[in-house]
């Protein structure tokens, strides 16, 4: 039987890649174009996840996660992202036990909230921590990264077939499982397979296989893929390739240029020589030894997508990986996982790992949020940020997450720790809820902005259908520091000449864009707010409240629908 059921398995993975992972049911969430936008479906219907990332071994328990689901309902959230291992649903070898996953998913519906899976199996932050027992024992069937000429690591090689189809086998089954009991209801969005993959401590395996793969020719479907994509690489990885010559062919050294020295150890972190401060301040903004982390990347890549395939073939419904980032403290491969879904290496991970469908960033580096969500939102990639902080700045995150970068949802980490009454964020959840309708509209069509205001930058323009709106935080005499920073704020162009504002404590004024008269004016000024996603008007403004007309300023606290005209 045993014999049977790993041919049928491998069986039914080659028939699932010639059928494009057809495992379907009706409605089942998915991934669809508006526009430059991706959105996630389900039931046939956009939906924005309003979601928060529980702790890593919340879901071990169905006991525990009872009250933890209603008070995520109570805070606005309309979705959470839950861990399950593979330890826990394949304790002995081929017998699986889904009970507690089960208990979870009854209690998120029973809240009617839904679910974003976490596969802990192969990787969790890099290491084999949420694999089973009896793959932990046994290192010499299931092989470890090895560092620093030799030293094992307790972290699976991604160039072991057997890892990989012991993790794919056990996968396959949580999503079949899944198919059959939540196919049909769709309590369960998306899947992250395995979490912050990539070696560390060194810049990438160096076992007797990954020294024989990296002398190795790089290979060819990863060469065919780059010169068939040549003129759309991303910029980081183009530079490298084209440093080198822009080969076709060649040993990953060869065609990258030189690994990292085999006589230098890497700390955890980058603070100490030999890295000096200079190297540790720009370390982060460039590669270092790019041939080892393209080759890691390859490698995770692989390994990964043949689990996601894997899983499809169950029950196909949209999977990402998630991202460790490059950041000042861990500036070098190895420091941070060397070969994860980095934006430098999102081309390797492409021609490597087709059924992943989104590459996320665990985003903590908010003060360089607009380049982070600007390096993942090239070459079409959809925006899902599955970890973050929940402090206060997270609130003015998640708006310009959404409304300028068209994020499909933000989840800051251990929420079951942030939510209640004082939870800043559900409040922001709420105001977005009430907006899903305008905002789900306006994602990928050019009709909404978004300008986030920080003490170096408080205010901007931008430029939306016949306007240029400058947007600057508006200061009180009295309390000059009243607004909390950083701030966004969100501009909807609903007609020709039809704005929504939505901020905080803003100073607004419009100027027109293209030929005709140059004076702009107020047409009807309204505060008001969204409410099941309809537009509920307030106050009518004009007067002193607009500056009698003398500007096309308003100030704006809150929402606000504004139109306007152009004279002469």
């Amino acid at each position: 039987m045993r014999i049977v059921r790993v041919l049928g398995f491998a069986g039914g993975l080659a028939l699932a890649a010639l059928q494009g992972w057809a495992q379907t049911t009706p409605g089942m969430p998915s991934l669809r174009k508006q526009g430059t936008a991706t959105q996630l479906t389900v039931d046939g219907k956009p939906f924005l996840a309003l979601t928060g990332e529980l702790g890593n071994n919340a879901a071990t328990s169905v006991e525990h996660t009872k009250s933890i689901w209603p008070r995520l309902k109570a805070s606005n959230l309309n979705t959470a992202l839950v861990g399950v291992s593979w330890a826990q649903i394949e304790p002995v070898e081929g017998k699986f036990d889904f009970s507690v996953i089960d208990g979870v998913i009854q209690q998120a519906r029973a809240q009617d909230m839904h679910m974003v899976i976490l596969w802990f199996a192969s990787w969790k932050n890099g290491f084999s921590s949420y694999t089973p027992d009896w793959v932990k024992k046994d290192f010499e069937r299931f092989p470890l990264v090895q560092i620093n000429k030799g030293k094992s690591i307790a972290m699976l090689s991604p160039l072991s077939t057997v890892n990989r189809d012991a993790d794919a086998k056990a996968f396959a089954a949580l999503m079949r499982h899944l198919r059959e009991t939540d196919g049909q209801v769709h309590t369960v969005l998306m899947i992250q397979v395995e979490n912050e993959v990539g070696v560390l401590r060194d810049s990438r395996d160096r076992s007797p296989a990954a020294n024989k793969a990296f002398a190795a020719p790089v290979p060819k479907e990863l060469m065919d893929y780059l010169q068939k994509h040549k003129d759309t690489l991303i910029s980081e990885f183009a530079e490298v390739w084209k440093a080198h010559g822009s080969k076709t062919s060649g040993t990953w050294e060869e065609v990258f240029g030189p690994g990292k020295p085999d006589t230098l150890e890497l700390a955890v972190r980058t603070l100490a020589p030999p890295m000096t401060q200079e190297d540790k301040d720009a370390a982060w903004h460039k590669l270092t030894w790019p041939a080892d982390e393209f080759f890691m990347a390859w490698q995770y890549a692989r390994y990964v997508g043949k689990v996601a395939e894997a899983g499809k073939a169950e029950y196909a419904i949209p999977m990402y990986a998630n991202a460790w980032l490059q950041q000042p403290d861990h500036g070098w491969p190895g420091t941070y996982p060397s070969g994860g879904p980095l934006p430098q290496v999102m081309d390797v991970w492409k021609a490597g790992a087709p059924a992943i469908d989104i590459l996320a960033p665990d985003l903590y580096l908010t003060q360089v949020l607009t380049e982070l969500c600007t390096r993942y939102t090239r070459q079409g990639n959809p925006l899902f940020i599955p970890e973050t902080s929940g402090a206060a700045e997270a609130t003015s995150n998640v708006l310009y997450a959404i409304a300028q970068f068209n994020a499909i949802g933000f989840s800051p980490f251990y929420i079951e720790r942030q939510v209640g009454p004082e939870f800043q964020l559900g409040k922001t959840y709420a105001q977005i809820a009430g907006m899903l309708p305008i905002i789900l509209d306006n994602q990928g069509k050019g009709t909404m902005a978004a300008a986030r205001f920080t003490a170096e930058n408080a205010s901007q323009k931008i430029k939306l259908g016949n306007y240029t709106a400058e947007i600057s935080i508006a200061r009180s005499r009295r309390a000059p520091g009243a607004v909390a920073l950083p701030a966004t704020a969100i501009l909807i162009s609903t007609g020709p000449d039809e704005y929504f504002i939505i901020g905080d404590s803003l100073n607004v004024t419009f100027s027109p864009n293209g030929p005709g008269p140059e004076q702009v004016g107020l047409g009807t000024v309204e505060e008001g707010s969204f409410v099941d996603g309809k537009w509920v008007p307030g106050r009518r403004l004009a007067g002193d409240d607009t500056e009698q007309g003398e500007t096309s300023g308003v100030r704006v606290a809150g929402a606000m629908r504004v139109t306007l005209y152009r004279y002469k």
